[in-house]
């Protein structure tokens, strides 16, 4: 709703402009695309990817364990002493609440690292928006995620992706 309220400002002070309208200079990114299509975008999204797979293998192999723990208890259960039994238990919802805390902290870890992604990344493209805007004399570019309809002409994404993976190739 507030991109949509900000696009709407931004419309309504190009066409209070008057004359000097004809003269203005609106191009659109989709930042969204930016983030996935660039270079860098595509090898965060391996990296998450590889992050997740990891997270993955190791809770599943806790789940593994809590399943064989939790077997054994069922099957010892009618020869254990009582006392036996409570310890094997207590010691069941201790590795239960070690994996759920696995995969809570798993989860914080990933999301951590994709907000960490998504600010460098937008810091960026940022500044190859702001770029190619100054170069190419724009009056004012717009995020697509705000804009319901737009001339495709004026969509600048392509050439801002192909300026952001210029600017990653030369920070290597």
């Amino acid at each position: 709703m507030n991109r949509w309220i900000i696009a709407m400002a931004g419309v309504l002070v190009l066409s209070l402009t008057g004359t000097g309208a004809a003269a203005e200079k609106i191009g659109f990114v989709d930042v969204r695309e930016i983030m996935f299509n660039s270079d860098e975008g595509k090898k965060a999204t391996e990296e998450l990817k590889k992050l997740v797979e990891k997270n993955r293998l190791l809770i599943q192999g806790s789940e593994a364990e809590l399943q064989k723990m939790n077997d054994k208890i069922e099957k010892q259960r009618t020869v254990l002493t009582e006392a036996a039994l409570k310890e094997k238990e207590a010691a069941f919802q201790k590795k239960l609440r070690d994996y759920q805390v696995l995969g809570k902290e798993a989860n914080e870890d990933l999301q951590a690292k994709r907000q960490e992604h998504n600010e460098n990344m937008l810091l960026e493209i940022h500044k190859v928006i702001n770029s190619v805007a100054e170069k190419e004399k724009y009056t004012v570019i717009f995020d697509l995620s705000a804009i319901l309809f737009y001339n495709k002409t004026d969509d600048l994404t392509k050439r801002v992706v192909d300026e952001l993976n210029k600017t990653y190739k030369s920070k290597k």
